[in-house]
Protein backbone atom coordinates (compact mmCIF):
# COMPACT_ATOMS: atom_id res chain seq x y z
CA UNK A 1 0.00 0.00 0.00
CA UNK A 2 1.50 3.40 -0.96
CA UNK A 3 0.66 6.55 -0.08
CA UNK A 4 2.63 8.90 -2.52
CA UNK A 5 1.84 12.17 -1.60
CA UNK A 6 3.45 11.64 1.83
CA UNK A 7 5.95 9.32 0.54
CA UNK A 8 5.01 6.43 2.43
CA UNK A 9 4.43 3.06 1.59
CA UNK A 10 3.26 0.19 4.24
CA UNK A 11 6.09 -2.59 4.28
CA UNK A 12 6.00 -6.56 4.30
CA UNK A 13 8.22 -7.31 6.64
CA UNK A 14 10.69 -10.18 7.38
CA UNK A 15 11.72 -11.59 10.70
CA UNK A 16 13.44 -14.12 12.47
CA UNK A 17 11.67 -16.93 12.80
CA UNK A 18 10.47 -18.66 16.40
CA UNK A 19 13.53 -20.24 18.09
CA UNK A 20 15.94 -17.46 17.02
CA UNK A 21 18.29 -16.11 19.59
CA UNK A 22 16.94 -12.25 19.04
CA UNK A 23 19.97 -11.06 21.19
CA UNK A 24 22.62 -12.39 18.66
CA UNK A 25 20.91 -11.60 15.74
CA UNK A 26 19.69 -7.97 16.46
CA UNK A 27 23.57 -5.83 15.90
CA UNK A 28 24.27 -2.29 16.20
CA UNK A 29 24.25 0.23 13.05
CA UNK A 30 27.39 -0.52 11.01
CA UNK A 31 28.67 3.02 11.47
CA UNK A 32 29.39 2.86 14.89
CA UNK A 33 32.78 1.95 16.54
CA UNK A 34 34.59 2.80 13.64
CA UNK A 35 37.86 2.90 15.78
CA UNK A 36 36.82 -0.09 18.11
CA UNK A 37 37.64 -3.07 16.53
CA UNK A 38 37.10 -4.69 20.11
CA UNK A 39 34.02 -3.97 20.10
CA UNK A 40 33.18 -5.85 17.21
CA UNK A 41 35.66 -8.45 18.09
CA UNK A 42 33.48 -8.96 21.01
CA UNK A 43 30.59 -9.02 18.73
CA UNK A 44 31.73 -11.62 16.79
CA UNK A 45 32.42 -13.82 20.34
CA UNK A 46 28.72 -13.05 21.10
CA UNK A 47 27.14 -14.16 17.94
CA UNK A 48 29.31 -17.36 17.12
CA UNK A 49 27.43 -18.94 14.56
CA UNK A 50 24.13 -18.25 15.41
CA UNK A 51 21.89 -16.61 12.87
CA UNK A 52 22.42 -12.83 13.01
CA UNK A 53 22.47 -9.56 11.09
CA UNK A 54 26.07 -9.16 11.84
CA UNK A 55 26.61 -11.74 8.70
CA UNK A 56 24.18 -9.41 6.69
CA UNK A 57 26.34 -6.37 7.27
CA UNK A 58 29.64 -4.57 6.88
CA UNK A 59 30.57 -2.91 9.96
CA UNK A 60 32.78 0.00 8.60
CA UNK A 61 35.55 -0.38 10.75
CA UNK A 62 36.63 -3.30 7.79
CA UNK A 63 35.54 -0.93 5.09
CA UNK A 64 38.77 -1.19 3.22
CA UNK A 65 40.28 -4.19 4.62
CA UNK A 66 41.64 -6.65 2.02
CA UNK A 67 38.92 -9.18 2.41
CA UNK A 68 36.29 -6.12 1.79
CA UNK A 69 35.01 -8.31 -1.80
CA UNK A 70 35.07 -11.96 0.29
CA UNK A 71 32.93 -9.77 3.19
CA UNK A 72 30.13 -8.13 0.89
CA UNK A 73 29.94 -11.74 -1.36
CA UNK A 74 29.56 -13.70 2.10
CA UNK A 75 27.02 -11.29 2.56
CA UNK A 76 24.99 -11.81 -0.46
CA UNK A 77 25.29 -15.10 0.18
CA UNK A 78 23.90 -15.39 3.73
CA UNK A 79 20.97 -13.56 2.61
CA UNK A 80 19.96 -15.75 0.40
CA UNK A 81 20.42 -18.54 2.53
CA UNK A 82 19.09 -16.92 5.54
CA UNK A 83 15.49 -16.58 2.90
CA UNK A 84 15.72 -20.14 1.53
CA UNK A 85 16.08 -21.86 4.52
CA UNK A 86 13.33 -20.05 6.30
CA UNK A 87 15.32 -18.27 8.94
CA UNK A 88 13.72 -15.31 7.57
CA UNK A 89 9.84 -15.36 7.96
CA UNK A 90 7.13 -13.06 5.94
CA UNK A 91 5.21 -11.00 8.03
CA UNK A 92 1.49 -9.19 6.76
CA UNK A 93 1.42 -6.18 5.25
CA UNK A 94 1.81 -3.65 7.81
CA UNK A 95 4.34 -1.08 9.94
CA UNK A 96 5.85 -2.39 13.45
CA UNK A 97 5.75 -0.18 16.85
CA UNK A 98 9.22 0.01 18.64
CA UNK A 99 9.97 0.79 22.23
CA UNK A 100 13.75 0.83 22.85
CA UNK A 101 15.01 1.61 25.95
CA UNK A 102 19.00 2.10 26.39
CA UNK A 103 21.43 1.36 29.41
CA UNK A 104 21.11 4.31 30.51
CA UNK A 105 17.45 4.42 31.45
CA UNK A 106 16.34 6.62 28.49
CA UNK A 107 12.94 5.04 26.47
CA UNK A 108 12.51 6.02 22.52
CA UNK A 109 9.55 5.36 20.56
CA UNK A 110 9.50 4.68 16.69
CA UNK A 111 7.43 3.51 14.14
CA UNK A 112 8.98 1.24 11.38
CA UNK A 113 7.84 2.13 7.84
CA UNK A 114 9.26 2.51 4.31
CA UNK A 115 9.68 5.92 2.36
CA UNK A 116 9.29 6.40 -1.03
CA UNK A 117 12.82 7.18 -2.48
CA UNK A 118 11.07 9.94 -5.31
CA UNK A 119 10.80 12.11 -2.66
CA UNK A 120 14.35 12.32 -1.71
CA UNK A 121 17.30 14.23 -3.39
CA UNK A 122 20.86 15.04 -1.61
CA UNK A 123 22.15 17.45 -4.48
CA UNK A 124 23.09 20.17 -2.14
CA UNK A 125 19.75 22.91 -2.86
CA UNK A 126 17.60 20.87 -3.48
CA UNK A 127 13.86 20.94 -0.84
CA UNK A 128 12.04 17.39 -1.16
CA UNK A 129 9.80 16.20 1.16
CA UNK A 130 12.74 13.93 2.70
CA UNK A 131 15.13 16.01 3.26
CA UNK A 132 19.37 15.22 4.09
CA UNK A 133 19.96 17.01 7.22
CA UNK A 134 24.20 16.96 6.64
CA UNK A 135 26.01 17.00 3.77
CA UNK A 136 26.21 13.79 1.62
CA UNK A 137 30.12 12.72 0.81
CA UNK A 138 29.95 11.26 -2.09
CA UNK A 139 33.28 9.24 -1.58
CA UNK A 140 31.29 7.90 1.26
CA UNK A 141 28.63 6.03 -1.25
CA UNK A 142 30.60 3.59 -3.69
CA UNK A 143 31.37 1.15 -0.66
CA UNK A 144 27.82 1.14 0.68
CA UNK A 145 26.34 0.66 -3.45
CA UNK A 146 28.61 -2.76 -3.68
CA UNK A 147 26.65 -4.31 -0.48
CA UNK A 148 23.51 -3.23 -1.54
CA UNK A 149 23.38 -3.47 -5.59
CA UNK A 150 23.18 -7.43 -5.19
CA UNK A 151 21.33 -7.36 -2.02
CA UNK A 152 18.24 -9.07 -1.96
CA UNK A 153 17.35 -7.53 1.65
CA UNK A 154 17.75 -4.40 3.26
CA UNK A 155 18.16 -3.76 6.59
CA UNK A 156 17.50 -0.72 8.32
CA UNK A 157 19.64 1.60 10.80
CA UNK A 158 17.86 4.70 9.54
CA UNK A 159 16.33 6.82 11.93
CA UNK A 160 14.04 9.66 10.11
CA UNK A 161 12.40 12.22 12.42
CA UNK A 162 9.10 14.04 11.82
CA UNK A 163 8.65 17.40 13.92
CA UNK A 164 5.23 16.46 15.70
CA UNK A 165 5.32 18.50 18.95
CA UNK A 166 1.59 17.72 19.63
CA UNK A 167 2.60 13.36 19.81
CA UNK A 168 -0.33 12.79 17.68
CA UNK A 169 1.30 10.24 14.81
CA UNK A 170 3.13 7.98 17.07
CA UNK A 171 2.50 8.09 20.85
CA UNK A 172 -0.82 7.59 20.83
CA UNK A 173 -0.65 4.20 18.83
CA UNK A 174 0.89 3.31 22.42
CA UNK A 175 -2.64 2.83 24.11
CA UNK A 176 -3.91 0.45 21.45
CA UNK A 177 -3.96 -2.91 22.12
CA UNK A 178 -1.28 -4.69 19.78
CA UNK A 179 0.01 -7.99 18.90
CA UNK A 180 3.56 -8.26 20.11
CA UNK A 181 6.31 -9.07 18.03
CA UNK A 182 9.48 -9.01 19.84
CA UNK A 183 10.66 -8.34 23.39
CA UNK A 184 14.39 -9.16 24.03
CA UNK A 185 17.15 -7.36 25.67
CA UNK A 186 19.77 -6.51 23.31
CA UNK A 187 23.77 -7.81 23.43
CA UNK A 188 26.83 -5.94 25.73
CA UNK A 189 24.22 -4.17 27.47
CA UNK A 190 23.13 -2.06 25.15
CA UNK A 191 19.48 -1.75 26.54
CA UNK A 192 16.37 -3.72 25.72
CA UNK A 193 13.82 -3.54 22.70
CA UNK A 194 10.37 -4.36 22.24
CA UNK A 195 8.05 -4.09 19.28
CA UNK A 196 4.58 -4.44 17.87
CA UNK A 197 2.48 -5.29 14.88
CA UNK A 198 0.79 -2.20 13.66
CA UNK A 199 -1.83 -3.77 10.47
CA UNK A 200 -5.11 -2.88 11.78
CA UNK A 201 -6.56 -0.97 8.26
CA UNK A 202 -7.92 1.56 11.17
CA UNK A 203 -4.46 2.45 12.98
CA UNK A 204 -2.96 2.63 9.65
CA UNK A 205 -5.20 5.52 8.76
CA UNK A 206 -4.82 6.93 11.63
CA UNK A 207 -1.06 7.31 10.96
CA UNK A 208 -1.62 8.82 7.31
CA UNK A 209 -3.80 11.35 8.02
CA UNK A 210 -1.66 12.21 10.75
CA UNK A 211 1.22 12.41 8.93
CA UNK A 212 -0.57 14.62 6.03
CA UNK A 213 -1.78 16.98 8.40
CA UNK A 214 1.98 17.73 9.24
CA UNK A 215 2.28 17.71 5.28
CA UNK A 216 0.00 20.71 5.11
CA UNK A 217 1.43 23.59 3.23
CA UNK A 218 -0.57 26.41 5.75
CA UNK A 219 0.79 24.33 8.71
CA UNK A 220 4.21 24.44 7.44
CA UNK A 221 4.86 28.04 6.77
CA UNK A 222 3.28 29.19 9.59
CA UNK A 223 5.59 27.24 11.99
CA UNK A 224 8.63 28.19 10.37
CA UNK A 225 8.11 31.33 9.64
CA UNK A 226 8.46 30.58 5.27
CA UNK A 227 6.41 31.76 2.31
CA UNK A 228 5.74 29.06 0.03
CA UNK A 229 8.85 26.68 0.81
CA UNK A 230 8.21 23.35 -0.18
CA UNK A 231 7.51 21.25 2.52
CA UNK A 232 9.82 18.80 4.45
CA UNK A 233 7.96 16.30 6.41
CA UNK A 234 11.27 14.00 7.08
CA UNK A 235 14.25 14.96 8.28
CA UNK A 236 17.20 12.29 8.54
CA UNK A 237 18.21 11.74 11.88
CA UNK A 238 20.73 8.93 11.65
CA UNK A 239 22.00 6.85 8.71
CA UNK A 240 22.02 9.70 6.04
CA UNK A 241 24.91 7.97 3.75
CA UNK A 242 22.65 4.50 3.74
CA UNK A 243 19.65 6.04 2.65
CA UNK A 244 21.42 8.49 0.25
CA UNK A 245 23.21 4.93 -1.06
CA UNK A 246 19.57 3.38 -1.68
CA UNK A 247 18.50 6.33 -3.63
CA UNK A 248 21.75 5.77 -5.51
CA UNK A 249 20.63 2.49 -6.58
CA UNK A 250 16.52 3.48 -7.45
CA UNK A 251 17.95 6.09 -9.64
CA UNK A 252 20.21 3.51 -11.74
CA UNK A 253 17.69 0.82 -11.59
CA UNK A 254 15.40 3.33 -13.26
CA UNK A 255 18.07 4.73 -15.84
CA UNK A 256 19.16 0.93 -16.95
CA UNK A 257 15.25 0.22 -16.64
CA UNK A 258 13.69 -0.83 -20.34
CA UNK A 259 10.18 -0.11 -19.33
CA UNK A 260 10.70 3.62 -17.01
CA UNK A 261 6.68 3.27 -15.97
CA UNK A 262 7.33 -0.67 -14.62
CA UNK A 263 10.33 0.20 -13.03
CA UNK A 264 8.08 2.52 -10.38
CA UNK A 265 6.25 -0.61 -8.62
CA UNK A 266 10.05 -2.11 -8.24
CA UNK A 267 10.62 -2.59 -3.95
CA UNK A 268 13.58 -0.86 -4.37
CA UNK A 269 11.93 2.23 -4.75
CA UNK A 270 11.08 2.13 -1.23
CA UNK A 271 13.65 1.98 1.83
CA UNK A 272 13.13 1.24 5.22
CA UNK A 273 13.06 2.96 8.04
CA UNK A 274 12.04 4.02 12.22
CA UNK A 275 10.09 7.07 11.87
CA UNK A 276 10.97 8.75 15.03
CA UNK A 277 9.25 12.42 16.63
CA UNK A 278 11.42 14.40 17.14
CA UNK A 279 9.76 15.54 20.54
CA UNK A 280 10.35 12.22 22.10
CA UNK A 281 11.26 12.34 25.55
CA UNK A 282 13.58 9.65 25.08
CA UNK A 283 15.63 10.93 22.04
CA UNK A 284 18.69 12.97 22.94
CA UNK A 285 20.65 14.54 20.42
CA UNK A 286 24.09 14.20 21.51
CA UNK A 287 27.54 16.15 20.06
CA UNK A 288 29.72 13.68 17.77
CA UNK A 289 33.36 14.31 18.66
CA UNK A 290 36.32 13.88 16.60
CA UNK A 291 39.71 12.72 16.76
CA UNK A 292 42.89 13.76 14.08
CA UNK A 293 45.26 10.38 13.58
CA UNK A 294 48.97 9.82 12.73
CA UNK A 295 49.12 13.88 13.07
CA UNK A 296 51.63 16.33 15.00
CA UNK A 297 48.98 17.89 18.04
CA UNK A 298 50.96 21.43 18.31
CA UNK A 299 51.79 21.51 14.61
CA UNK A 300 48.09 21.20 13.99
CA UNK A 301 46.85 24.06 16.73
CA UNK A 302 49.27 26.42 15.01
CA UNK A 303 48.23 25.67 11.79
CA UNK A 304 44.44 26.31 12.85
CA UNK A 305 45.29 29.27 14.15
CA UNK A 306 46.81 30.87 11.16
CA UNK A 307 43.71 29.64 9.18
CA UNK A 308 40.98 30.94 11.56
CA UNK A 309 43.46 34.22 10.92
CA UNK A 310 43.19 33.74 7.52
CA UNK A 311 39.40 33.48 7.99
CA UNK A 312 39.23 37.06 9.79
CA UNK A 313 38.67 35.09 13.45
CA UNK A 314 40.85 34.92 16.51
CA UNK A 315 41.54 31.59 17.50
CA UNK A 316 42.99 31.51 20.92
CA UNK A 317 44.75 27.96 22.70
CA UNK A 318 43.98 27.88 26.68
CA UNK A 319 46.33 25.42 28.46
CA UNK A 320 44.56 23.24 30.97
CA UNK A 321 46.83 20.36 33.35
CA UNK A 322 44.23 17.69 32.47
CA UNK A 323 41.59 16.70 30.62
CA UNK A 324 38.78 17.13 32.90
CA UNK A 325 40.16 20.74 33.97
CA UNK A 326 39.49 21.59 29.81
CA UNK A 327 36.15 20.26 30.02
CA UNK A 328 35.16 22.10 32.91
CA UNK A 329 36.71 25.16 31.43
CA UNK A 330 34.75 24.47 28.05
CA UNK A 331 31.58 24.32 30.38
CA UNK A 332 32.20 27.11 31.77
CA UNK A 333 32.62 29.40 28.75
CA UNK A 334 30.17 27.51 26.20
CA UNK A 335 27.59 29.94 26.67
CA UNK A 336 29.97 32.98 25.87
CA UNK A 337 28.05 34.75 23.36
CA UNK A 338 29.67 35.41 19.62
CA UNK A 339 32.66 32.61 20.23
CA UNK A 340 32.67 29.43 19.68
CA UNK A 341 34.46 27.02 22.28
CA UNK A 342 35.85 23.52 22.09
CA UNK A 343 37.77 21.15 23.96
CA UNK A 344 40.69 19.29 23.53
CA UNK A 345 43.21 16.52 24.61
CA UNK A 346 45.90 14.14 23.14
CA UNK A 347 48.44 12.37 25.19
CA UNK A 348 50.33 15.58 27.07
CA UNK A 349 48.21 18.54 25.83
CA UNK A 350 44.87 19.38 26.72
CA UNK A 351 43.18 22.85 26.77
CA UNK A 352 40.21 25.10 25.15
CA UNK A 353 39.94 26.61 21.80
CA UNK A 354 38.27 30.44 21.89
CA UNK A 355 37.15 31.17 18.40
CA UNK A 356 36.02 34.62 18.27
CA UNK A 357 34.34 36.80 15.17
CA UNK A 358 34.04 32.87 13.47
CA UNK A 359 32.72 33.04 10.09
CA UNK A 360 29.90 30.30 10.12
CA UNK A 361 27.12 29.27 12.38
CA UNK A 362 28.37 26.82 14.44
CA UNK A 363 31.23 25.50 16.20
CA UNK A 364 31.58 22.40 14.41
CA UNK A 365 32.03 24.12 11.08
CA UNK A 366 34.47 26.12 12.19
CA UNK A 367 36.53 23.00 13.05
CA UNK A 368 35.26 20.99 10.02
CA UNK A 369 36.38 23.79 7.73
CA UNK A 370 40.18 23.67 8.93
CA UNK A 371 40.13 20.12 9.68
CA UNK A 372 39.13 18.74 5.91
CA UNK A 373 41.87 20.81 4.00
CA UNK A 374 44.39 20.60 6.74
CA UNK A 375 44.68 16.73 6.71
CA UNK A 376 43.91 16.13 2.94
CA UNK A 377 47.60 17.60 2.79
CA UNK A 378 48.86 15.74 5.89
CA UNK A 379 50.27 11.92 4.53
CA UNK A 380 48.57 9.25 6.54
CA UNK A 381 46.69 11.75 8.59
CA UNK A 382 42.58 10.98 8.74
CA UNK A 383 39.80 11.76 10.84
CA UNK A 384 37.62 9.54 12.62
CA UNK A 385 34.29 10.27 14.38
CA UNK A 386 33.71 9.30 18.16
CA UNK A 387 30.67 9.31 20.20
CA UNK A 388 31.03 9.24 23.95
CA UNK A 389 33.55 11.05 25.84
CA UNK A 390 34.94 7.77 27.09
CA UNK A 391 36.11 6.74 23.49
CA UNK A 392 37.31 10.31 22.62
CA UNK A 393 39.81 10.10 25.89
CA UNK A 394 41.15 6.74 24.78
CA UNK A 395 41.66 7.29 21.37
CA UNK A 396 43.09 10.82 21.62
CA UNK A 397 45.61 9.72 24.51
CA UNK A 398 47.22 7.48 21.70
CA UNK A 399 50.54 9.10 20.27
CA UNK A 400 49.77 11.04 17.19
CA UNK A 401 46.28 11.90 17.64
CA UNK A 402 44.23 15.15 18.73
CA UNK A 403 40.89 14.74 20.06
CA UNK A 404 38.51 17.92 19.62
CA UNK A 405 34.98 17.76 22.19
CA UNK A 406 32.37 19.38 20.83
CA UNK A 407 29.13 20.42 21.91
CA UNK A 408 25.47 18.83 21.20
CA UNK A 409 22.77 20.80 18.53
CA UNK A 410 19.90 21.82 20.43
CA UNK A 411 16.54 19.78 18.99
CA UNK A 412 14.22 22.71 18.95
CA UNK A 413 16.09 24.64 16.40
CA UNK A 414 16.65 21.48 14.24
CA UNK A 415 13.43 21.90 11.79
CA UNK A 416 14.17 25.22 11.38
CA UNK A 417 17.75 25.43 10.80
CA UNK A 418 17.84 22.84 8.68
CA UNK A 419 14.70 24.37 6.75
CA UNK A 420 16.28 27.96 6.61
CA UNK A 421 19.98 27.07 6.12
CA UNK A 422 19.82 23.82 4.67
CA UNK A 423 22.19 20.81 5.33
CA UNK A 424 24.32 20.87 8.31
CA UNK A 425 27.85 20.04 8.14
CA UNK A 426 28.60 16.51 8.22
CA UNK A 427 28.47 14.73 11.85
CA UNK A 428 27.03 17.69 13.20
CA UNK A 429 24.95 15.75 15.79
CA UNK A 430 24.19 12.10 16.98
CA UNK A 431 20.91 10.66 18.27
CA UNK A 432 22.35 9.39 21.34
CA UNK A 433 25.18 7.37 22.48
CA UNK A 434 26.92 4.53 20.35
CA UNK A 435 24.89 1.71 21.87
CA UNK A 436 21.70 3.53 21.77
CA UNK A 437 21.48 3.76 18.18
CA UNK A 438 19.20 1.57 15.87
CA UNK A 439 20.34 -2.52 16.21
CA UNK A 440 19.50 -4.18 12.76
CA UNK A 441 16.48 -6.65 13.36
CA UNK A 442 13.89 -6.03 10.93
CA UNK A 443 14.16 -7.18 7.30
CA UNK A 444 12.66 -5.88 3.43
CA UNK A 445 12.84 -7.64 0.17
CA UNK A 446 14.37 -4.71 -2.18
CA UNK A 447 14.29 -7.30 -5.44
Amino acid sequence: MNFTPIGLQIPRLLLPRAGVDLTQWAVVACDQYTSQPDYWAHVEARVGNAPSTLRLILPEVYLGASDEAQRIAAIHETMRRYLTEGVLEPQAPGMALVERETARGRVRKGLIAALDLEHYDFTPGAKPLIRPTEGTILERLPPRVRVREQAPLELPHVMVLIDDPERSVIEPLFAEPLEELYDFPLMLDSGRVRGWRLGHPLLMQWVIERLAGLASPALFNDRYGVTDEPVMLYAMGDGNHSFATAKTLWENLKRHAPDPAAIMDHPARHALVELVNLHDEGLQFEAIHRVAFNINPASLLEAMTGFCAHQGSTLTVIDHPSWEAARRAWQEMEQRSGCHTLAFTSRDHHGVLLIEQPRLTLPVASLQAFLDPYLENQPGARIDYIHGDDALAQLSAQPGNLGFYLPALAKKDFFRTVIRDGALPRKTFSMGEADEKRFYLECRRIV
